[in-house]
């Protein structure tokens, strides 16, 4: 038997347990414990060992079904938010190059793109910045273990390594942040040992080739932008509607400028298995549900996009009573992110009723921690978060969609002021601009306090960012049209709506 003492902490190494046992004080091991190096995991933990806190973070991704892994940082960082916007901003400059010739730039030869350089690029960026957080927590003096944590009761965490040995961990407090992973069809024959996830598809090393994405969310409708952006022939699969639970003309408006921007979709369409031919290609058999007809066509990639499902197997939440939503499996949580057990959280995407937003993670890691410190009783606020959809061509928004407002406020209690403008830089590049459009959602009486904000164009993201302060003000039509804008921009459009939908007048922007 073999041990040493750092501190008031003592390892004991019998065969392959190791149990960190606690000092004859009663004291825990550390003050707080979170399970989960996410975005959401790190900010919490970073927070609270500025606030004095002795914090231990648990950490492990167990491999993809394709055995794609990644280090320290969650989902954003290595297969979400990162390298997404990368490979976005990638098949940007491929529209920028074809633009550039309108203004002046002489191209010669034919243009194309490897997907092997980009790859590496936005790989090895993502592997500074997992090399980047473990300094982090050296630095804040939070203790990074590479283990996956599971719970024993409300102050106990069991820690399992890679090489299958065991630790125990006491906390006063224990947060759970394990975020999610993407969901395979179980009843598709194929579609696990032939199809590929967003948890694969920024880690690979050669072209996908021509695509199938399987799906229409925000994932799936990002990730085919960026693939017909660099020059694959790609295709959507929709069983039903896109962008599920955004404005739906917005999302119209999404997907109208993908196919003009050449990606293909198999609308009502549901897909039956898919087969792999010797030739190495991938035969997809689906069902069209508008015909009734069963079609099939031949891929070099499936990607499936339909949906992400809770980190919550393996935690051992049903031994210790945490309670979940039996429909979503996500962990059920109070106004403060608190579990139906004592001293257990959660918070981000495992936890229920929360949007599924690295921001919201961060902000909500933040604020718990600086509670269980006892340093601030503030919650977090999870109304009017806005988000951007990195599509060809960009989708913001902010508040409520219009089918939310008429829901909840009547459609005679609401007034939509809207625009269809003209982006300065597609001008010269003669590029269409059908879908560029602009909707303000208020209130009809009174103030007109505004209930929602859509943005389709380019920097969405950074358009509805600025805006998004202002609904933390209470913000109202008169506010916006006192505001001056800056000119010549997309964002200055909103400063200038007057047109409503009731109206029925041309709402197209004419002029500078």
């Amino acid at each position: 038997m073999a041990a040493f003492c750092r501190g008031r902490h003592r390892w004991k190494n019998t065969s392959c347990l190791h149990i960190l046992t606690r000092n004859l004080t009663g004291r825990y091991d550390y003050d707080l414990v979170v399970i989960g190096g996410g975005s959401g995991g790190l900010a919490c933990s970073k927070e609270a060992a500025q606030l004095g806190e002795k914090v231990a973070v648990l950490d492990y991704v167990e491999p993809s079904i394709k055995g794609t892994k990644w280090g320290l940082g969650g989902t954003c960082v290595n297969v979400g938010c990162i390298p997404k916007k990368l490979m976005h901003q990638a098949a940007l400059l491929g529209t920028a190059v074809k633009d550039s010739k309108k203004y002046g730039w002489q191209i010669t030869g034919p243009i194309s793109h490897d997907w092997a350089t980009m790859a590496e690029a936005v790989q090895n960026h993502v592997r500074s910045l997992n090399w980047g957080h473990r300094v982090q927590l050296q630095d804040k003096k939070v203790k990074y273990l590479n283990v996956k944590g599971s719970l024993v009761d409300e102050h106990t965490v069991k820690g399992l390594t890679k090489a299958g040995k065991e630790m125990i961990l006491t906390a006063k407090n224990i947060v759970i942040a394990t975020g999610g992973r993407p969901k395979y069809p179980t009843n598709i024959p194929g579609a696990m040992e032939y199809g590929i996830t967003s948890d694969d598809i920024f880690w690979l090393k050669e072209s996908p080739g021509k695509t199938l994405v399987v799906g229409a969310s925000y994932v799936a409708l990002e990730c085919a932008g960026f693939l017909t952006g660099t020059g694959l022939d790609t295709t959507v699969m929709a069983r039903s509607i896109a962008l599920r639970g955004f404005d739906q003309q917005m999302a119209s408006l999404v997907t109208e400028y993908m196919e003009a921007y050449g990606t293909k979709f198999a609308w009502k369409c549901v897909p039956k298995r898919v087969d792999k031919l010797s030739s190495g290609a991938l035969q997809v058999t689906w069902t069209n549900t508008g015909t009734g007809k069963e079609e099939k066509d031949t891929y070099d990639s499936v990607l499936w996009a339909v949906g992400r499902a809770p980190e919550t197997k393996g935690l051992g939440l049903d031994k210790v009573g945490v309670r979940l939503n039996e429909e979503t499996g996500k962990v059920l949580v109070g106004a403060d992110e608190s579990s139906s057990v004592p001293n257990i959280y959660a918070f981000g995407d495992i936890a229920e009723g929360r949007p599924e937003l690295t921001p919201t993670a961060i902000k909500a890691g933040k604020l718990l921690a600086r509670r269980l410190a006892g340093q601030s009783t503030v919650l977090m606020n999870y109304d009017n978060v806005a988000t951007t959809v990195f599509t060809p061509l960009e989708y913001g928004c902010v508040g409520l969609s219009e089918e939310e407002a008429e829901k909840r406020h009547g459609k005679d209690a609401i007034e939509v002021y809207h625009a269809f403008y003209k982006p300065l830089e597609f001008t010269v590049a003669e590029r269409d601009a059908s879908q560029c459009y602009i909707k303000v959602v208020c209130e009809r009486g009174g103030d007109q306090k505004i209930l929602g904000l859509h943005f389709t164009g380019p920097n969405a993201g950074e358009v509805t960012q600025g805006f998004a302060m202002a609904f933390q003000c209470g913000p109202t039509y008169s506010h916006l049209m006192e505001t001056v804008g800056i000119h010549p921009t997309c964002a200055e459009e909103l400063t200038k709506l007057s047109i409503t939908k009731r109206s029925g007048l041309d709402a197209t922007v004419t002029g500078c």
